[in-house]
């Protein structure tokens, strides 16, 4: 007589519990083995801003004189002293047309055509070159737009006429070559005042690093 051997049913279904779970071990190692092979580092992704790409950024919305050096001199001081770069910009355009070595009739020198007794009062022994006349020119604005309580206007007469003209006047003198000057530059920038900031939060307020000029487009 011939017998069929039985195999137990709990050794089958025994079987079929251990193959299940090695097969969803073997996915999930693959899984994890391949996803980190190939999918980015967070950390990566995540890390933030080098020294070198925050000194190098400028806001989309910056104007720019066409010479990448030149509007890199201008960021740097606007974030050193607290100055909106679009106002220096503004006054640069007026003032010189982006030419570094412009000299006025008058005797003013440079991007920001700094008159010599200016130049020295800032600490700027070479009014032709960008970095150190902007620099002083920068001091300059800045002091201006303190002295003024953060009046754009007042604060424009006094770099184009000086400061007692405005006090003596009580205003923007009534020079045609200053009114002109004031009415332009603040057409072009848009605001007629600029809050008086540390370094620190003039590059909040005016949107300087990386992720607040995203956040303001």
């Amino acid at each position: 007589m011939h017998y069929t051997r039985h195999v137990p049913r709990f050794r089958s279904l025994k079987f079929a519990s251990f193959a299940l779970f090695a097969l969803f071990l073997f996915t999930n190692l693959t899984d994890f083995s391949i996803t980190r092979a190939v999918a980015p580092s967070v950390n990566a992704a995540a890390a933030p801003l080098t020294t070198v790409d925050l000194e190098n950024f400028i806001p989309s919305d910056v104007p720019t004189s066409g010479d990448r050096e030149i509007d890199l001199v201008i960021m740097k001081a606007g974030r050193r002293y607290g100055v909106d770069p679009r106002l220096i910009h503004a006054v640069i355009w007026q003032e010189s047309r982006y030419k570094p070595e412009a000299e006025s009739h008058v005797g003013a020198q440079g991007l920001m055509q700094l008159m010599p007794p200016t130049a020295k009062r800032f600490k700027c022994d070479d009014a032709n070159d960008p970095a150190k006349n902007v620099e002083a020119g920068t001091k300059y604005l800045r002091w201006l737009l303190k002295r003024f309580d953060g009046d754009i206007v007042l604060a424009l007469a006094g770099y184009n006429a000086g400061e007692g003209n405005v006090d003596k006047h009580g205003g923007v003198p009534p020079f045609d070559e200053t009114q002109k000057y004031v009415r332009i530059i603040t057409s072009r920038y848009g605001k007629t005042f600029h809050p008086i900031l540390t370094p620190d939060e003039a590059q909040l307020e005016f949107r300087l690093l990386p992720e607040m000029a995203d956040a303001g487009r």
